[in-house]
């Protein structure tokens, strides 16, 4: 299991970061995950654009856009089939103990999903819904209450949450896109949301533009949803797989999500690294 870091590559048994780090005591931090395919990282140049934003919205220091590139490709290289995770630390600013920001860049297997989903609503009111705020969009390490909604929906029989904002709208997984098909339409909650700017959504998007289908973004209550015809989600280790229930509303898997898994398997297999 690869790892490296600030650059240096270590024993992941021993590897460490400072407790006084602020990424420990206060979630202060931002990440990236991206898929590895034959040890080439896929949409890399989006995954780390990415991390450049969210850097910029926490105001950390990242190191050159090309360092980062090297050791992201030295760790998929490395690992394999499987995932690469980009950490940056904001370290520890208290003179006692002062720590340094750190970047962690390591490989994880891929988690066991299921092939389809089962997914509750739970309301989430953190999120900001569309409403100002400077870190809309930001992948921060402030994970919580995304995962707290994540086991509400499993002790309640499901495999994960939907989160539902102000007003009953659509927002996204604690941890994916969503993807639904009505109308001969595909709808997906904005980006003007403050939803997390998925890669897997932006590429199924492009695919389906190939494909000749629509895609409509917007802001959708949660009956746009329930009325669909198929409903999916999207995301960087699930790529496209089909939800087959929303509460208690059945979805069978259909041919549009069908289509959209094979076109986006296909832009794997035809590129990793675009």
């Amino acid at each position: 299991m690869p790892v490296l870091v600030d650059g240096d590559p270590v024993d992941p048994a021993h590897a460490r970061l400072s407790v006084f780090d602020h990424a420990l005591l206060r979630g202060d931090g931002c990440f990236e995950v991206m898929r590895s395919y034959r040890g080439v990282a896929f949409q890399v140049g989006a995954h780390l654009a990415r991390l450049v934003k969210s850097a910029a919205a926490l105001e950390l220091a990242l190191p050159e856009p090309d360092v980062l590139l090297g050791w992201v490709r030295r760790v998929a290289a490395d690992g394999g089939d499987g995932l690469v995770r980009v950490v940056v630390t904001r370290g520890g600013d208290d003179p006692q103990v002062a720590t340094p920001p750190r970047v962690v860049v390591m490989w994880q297997p891929l988690p066991v999903l299921p092939a389809v989903f089962r997914l509750k609503m739970v309301e989430a009111p953190w999120h900001p819904a569309g409403a100002p705020w400077e870190l809309a969009g930001a992948k921060t390490l402030s994970y919580a209450p995304n995962l707290a909604a994540g086991r509400l929906a499993r002790r309640a029989g499901f495999d994960d949450a939907i989160l539902v904002g102000r007003g009953g709208v659509v927002l996204e997984g604690p941890t994916f896109s969503l993807m639904w098909a009505a109308g001969g339409r595909l709808h997906t909650p904005s980006l003007e949301l403050g939803i997390l700017a998925s890669i897997t959504r932006a590429v199924v998007m492009e695919e389906a533009g190939a494909l000749g289908l629509e895609v409509v973004e917007g802001r959708f209550p949660t009956s746009a949803m329930i009325g669909a015809e198929e409903v999916m989600v999207l995301s960087t280790v699930r790529e496209v797989r089909p939800v087959v229930a929303v509460d208690d509303t059945a979805f069978p898997p259909g041919p549009v999500t069908a289509l959209l898994a094979k076109a986006f398997a296909g832009r794997v297999a035809g590129g990793v690294t675009s």
